[in-house]
């Protein structure tokens, strides 16, 4: 086994081991595309866990995320920026210049570039403690940390085989998923004190912005020719739409018995 099939195997591990909602539907993609889509969303993966971490200072997690846009692209300077935080940063961020190498050459900028502002707008996030008073407030982060996602995967569309996409639809795609987080994640953000809801708004409003926002993701996979590229973009967004559901009777998330009928149903059986 060569090296990148080695670093491969590794990707597919670490998917395992980050993503339910993603490794099905990367491990479906074909070779090239795979490689591309794995690079990016681990990248992202990576400087997630920055922002996220539930003990790391704030000024710390800016250094880093900061650091990383900088300097994406040259792994030992990436070293000298975690070696003071190696028993703090989870595996996945450690190993950010391993999934950046993953990426074919002819698509590694446009990766690496959607990584590096992500990475500076989680940092600006961070530094605003995640104030978010209106839903101006919450389209801008929802834009910084996953509609600008979609945007890059539109991107990658286009790199695999021309596929062109509605670049406003693909923003929803991303918001949407993301939206579906904040609602199932509320109590758990709450008790680490952040809260993406802007103000006076419950429940009953983050629920019509989720669904604008799938309304909009279902446009955009509706324009996209079956094949690997739609079966990638179905799977997270028919479970964005089913916990949707569950979370609106009440339930605190979408269960293991409904992942898998899901999966099973748009993959022809294989397992979440």
């Amino acid at each position: 086994m060569n090296k990148t099939n080695d670093l491969m195997t590794d990707a597919m591990e670490m998917l395992a081991a980050t993503s339910r909602t993603f490794y099905i539907p990367i491990s479906g993609l074909v070779p090239g595309l795979k490689e591309a889509v794995a690079s990016a969303y681990l990248c992202m993966r990576a400087i997630d866990e920055i922002e996220d971490h539930p003990e790391m200072a704030p000024d710390v997690k800016i250094k880093l995320l900061l650091g990383i846009s900088k300097h994406l692209h040259e792994p030992t300077e990436l070293e000298s920026l975690f070696s003071p935080y190696r028993h703090t940063l989870d595996d996945v961020t450690l190993r950010i210049s391993d999934w950046v190498s993953l990426c074919p050459p002819s698509i590694a900028p446009r990766v690496l570039q959607g990584t590096a502002t992500m990475s500076e707008q989680m940092a600006e996030w961070v530094g605003r403690d995640w104030n978010i008073r209106t839903e101006e407030d919450l389209d801008y982060y929802t834009y910084c940390v996953a509609g600008a996602v979609g945007e890059l995967l539109s991107d990658l569309w286009m790199w695999y085989d021309g596929t062109e996409t509605d670049r406003a639809k693909s923003v929803a795609f991303g918001r949407g998923l993301q939206a579906v987080n904040i609602l199932r994640n509320r109590i758990e953000d709450s008790t680490r004190g952040v809260n993406f809801f802007p103000d006076h708004w419950g429940m009953d409003e983050m629920f019509v912005y989720t669904k604008r926002n799938l309304k909009l993701a279902d446009e955009y996979i509706a324009d996209i020719q079956p094949g690997p590229i739609l079966n990638f973009c179905s799977i997270p967004l028919a479970l964005a739409h089913a916990t949707v559901q569950a979370l609106s009777a009440g339930e605190s998330k979408l269960n293991r018995a409904a992942v898998l009928e899901i999966v099973s149903r748009l993959t022809g059986g294989a397992k979440a």
